[in-house]
């Protein structure tokens, strides 16, 4: 009994050597083969608006949640900023006054309007006493001396009735400049003012509310993120060695982060121009074909997008490909062939062997 174990495990001990002597092998053979490019990315609204505030300021009113539909014009949050509301009240006060000065009964217009009589009362004295002394200085009553000074004085009064006339004219135009400028003033101040109103631009739905009721903000702060509920889109991030494979109208295959076990078929619809140089990756857009049940923004997913098939290919193993596009021959002969599609296990192979050829691994 004792030899009989001996032997047993003699055995055991030749096979396993003869086990370890085998050589993994295979012949190439036909199949359809499918070439993917994998992505990752994450589903987006399109028309993302991001609102901002525009003044700085504590918000003192906020009515919106995430996932509220909203429309145009809609009030959705008020900053608190009184030096707006401050130079918007004084600006409407200062553009009334300057308005009222453009009117006739205006008190400047009024004063010198009141001097430009008294202007046209003494010239048509000073007229009439420079006619009176010249009739009296053809009948040799009065010296030639006299009757010019009452003509210089008729002059006089004339220049000065027309300097009145000009300052009226010069007043009016500058008071209806005042005006157009307080009243520009004031929109402005207005258009300032209602910056302490957040309102909706577009219409669509919250997908992100970045700040709550009593938030201190500052101009150019997020307060929310909206985009439109119609249209839900897969972007993705390519590395950019794929990039040269990649077309519109290509059938992209999507699996979301949420349910690893669904798939959903979507449209290559757009190559962005964008590069990322810190993941190395360009962007692009898929449109859903299939209705898409899952329509959170934000969400994770995993995509291939489908670039190149072919049936009947002629393919051998992935892991019988080695460096340089190069396989080894049951006799260990290393053999360079060309490639077509690759896939995730299979490589299409073009040239260099044949359905005959007995492939083993390079185990080097």
């Amino acid at each position: 009994m004792k030899g009989y174990v001996h032997f047993f495990i003699i055995c055991l001990a030749i096979n396993a050597v003869s086990c370890k002597q085998m050589v993994e092998q295979t012949r190439p053979v036909r199949k359809d083969l499918v070439e993917m490019v994998f992505a990752s990315g994450v589903l987006e609204a399109d028309g993302e608006n991001r609102l901002t505030a525009q003044t700085d300021g504590f918000i003192v009113s906020i009515d919106f949640n995430e996932g509220d539909e909203i429309m145009p014009g809609e009030l959705l949050a008020v900053i608190d900023n009184g030096q707006n509301l401050a130079n918007a009240s004084s600006a409407r006060v200062l553009s009334s006054i300057a308005q009222q000065n453009t009117l006739p009964s205006a008190p400047a217009l009024l004063q010198i309007n009141a001097n430009v009589a008294a202007a046209e009362a003494k010239l048509k004295l000073d007229q009439l006493q420079a006619d009176r002394y010249k009739r009296l200085y053809a009948a040799n009553s009065v010296s030639q001396l006299e009757y010019e000074n009452t003509v210089l004085t008729a002059t006089t009064s004339k220049a000065a009735l027309a300097a009145l006339q000009q300052q009226y004219n010069s007043m009016q135009i500058t008071a209806q400049q005042q005006a157009v400028t307080q009243r520009s003033v004031a929109n402005v101040n207005t258009i300032v003012k209602d910056q302490n109103q957040v309102r909706a631009i577009i219409r669509g739905r919250v997908y992100e509310k970045q700040k709550q009721l009593g938030d201190y903000v500052r101009k150019g702060d997020v307060i929310a993120v909206v985009a439109s509920q119609k249209l839900i889109y897969a972007k993705l991030s390519v590395d950019e060695s794929n990039m040269a494979s990649l077309k519109t109208g290509q059938t992209v295959i999507v699996k979301l982060n949420t349910n690893k076990h669904k798939t959903y078929k979507a449209v290559l619809h757009e190559i962005l121009p964008s590069f990322d140089t810190g993941t190395q990756s360009f962007s692009v857009k898929a449109y859903f074909t299939d209705s898409l049940d899952f329509r959170i923004a934000g969400t994770q997913l995993e995509a291939n997008i489908v670039t190149g098939k072919k049936k009947n290919a002629l393919v051998i193993p992935r892991n019988y490909l080695s460096y340089g596009d190069k396989v080894t021959l049951k006799d260990k002969k290393v053999v360079q062939v060309k490639t077509g599609i690759v896939s995730s296990e299979w490589v299409e192979i073009l040239g260099g062997i044949n359905e005959q050829d007995i492939l083993i691994l390079d185990n080097k």
